[in-house]
């Protein structure tokens, strides 16, 4: 790097994070405190009570419930049958995947039998004998995770979920991306499977920050370093911005934006650097701040800035 940076100096502080971080380049509105608003936030959500142990998944019985009875007769460019309901919030492609090998989903009355079908609108498509409407435009939701719960929507072995804290009153939504059950902090979801997909690209390169507690030494240098990439047991990780924030005791907590977004990426890089990782918060996904969302609350973006977030993405191509 060009000049390397010196850890920040924040005087006497609790060790309580702060969540309101954000990349220097990215606008931010001037209130003092850990009070900022997230960007684009209209609707809030009240976060959910946990769900009794062994209760049924959020849509996990029918992920596309009372949904209108007609779609769009409208024809566009044919597009496989699997992304278009993906689109219209059904379920992920691979699940839908599953439910047409299940036989589940029908066009005019009979069985799809491949995902690679070719239609232009949902006129006629019903999955588990309810009809299907055309896509909704889509939606954008900032969800604060908790730490504990997984990001999918069903666990095998019943541990909890996502979809066991989100309101009841939400529309089928995604992840875009994961947090491990022992991240919290900002996980986007989406009504969108394209959109969610294209956000989860690399090539896509939109930046994550992560503000991580982790026992151990570590010098700025040592930080700076990343910034080059490294490999950890071959696997290549590209540039990673990393600042040493304050030390508590053994304890360093340490900012990292990065924008591959690897499974468990920043845990594999600080235990690199021989550090153990007891705290992982993700603070912002983009311009998406996580700001005082509350633990488990959701809000909802709003639909101009949505609008201009994906054109900056279209601009990036």
């Amino acid at each position: 790097m060009d000049k390397p940076r010196s850890p920040r100096n924040e005087g006497e502080r609790t060790d309580r994070p702060r969540t309101d971080r954000g990349r220097p380049d990215r606008a931010r509105p001037d209130r003092a405190g850990g009070d900022a608003p997230r960007f684009g936030a209209a609707k809030s959500y009240p976060p959910r009570k946990p769900r009794v142990k062994g209760a049924a998944p959020v849509h996990a019985a029918n992920p596309h419930p009372a949904r209108a009875a007609a779609a769009s007769d409208g024809k566009g460019e044919p597009q496989r049958i699997a992304k278009l309901l993906a689109r219209a919030g059904v379920a992920s492609r691979r699940e839908i995947e599953r439910m047409i090998e299940e036989g589940r989903v029908s066009k005019d009355g009979v069985v799809i039998d491949t995902p690679a079908t070719l239609l232009t609108s949902l006129h006629g498509v019903t999955v588990d004998e309810v009809a299907i409407a055309a896509p909704a435009p889509m939606r954008l939701f900032l969800f604060h995770k908790p730490t504990g719960f997984l990001t999918t929507e069903r666990d095998p072995a019943g541990r909890p979920t996502i979809y066991d804290r989100l309101p009841p009153d939400l529309p089928r939504l995604m992840p875009i991306g994961r947090l491990d059950m022992n991240t919290e902090g900002l996980l986007l979801m989406t009504t969108d499977g394209g959109f969610k997909r294209e956000m989860e690209l690399p090539a896509t390169g939109v930046p994550r920050t992560y503000r991580a507690r982790a026992f151990g030494e570590v010098s700025q240098q040592q930080l700076e370093d990343l910034f080059d990439g490294l490999e950890i047991d071959g696997i290549r990780y590209g540039a990673i911005e990393a600042n040493l924030e304050r030390r508590t005791g053994r304890n360093q907590w340490i900012e990292m934006t990065l924008t591959e977004g690897k499974n468990r990426e920043v845990r594999r890089v600080l235990e690199h650097l021989d550090l153990k990782v007891n705290r992982l918060i993700r603070t912002s996904y983009g311009p998406f701040y996580l700001g005082d969302l509350p633990v488990g609350a959701v809000e909802e973006v709003r639909e101009h800035d949505l609008a201009l977030f994906r054109k900056s993405l279209k601009d990036l191509k």
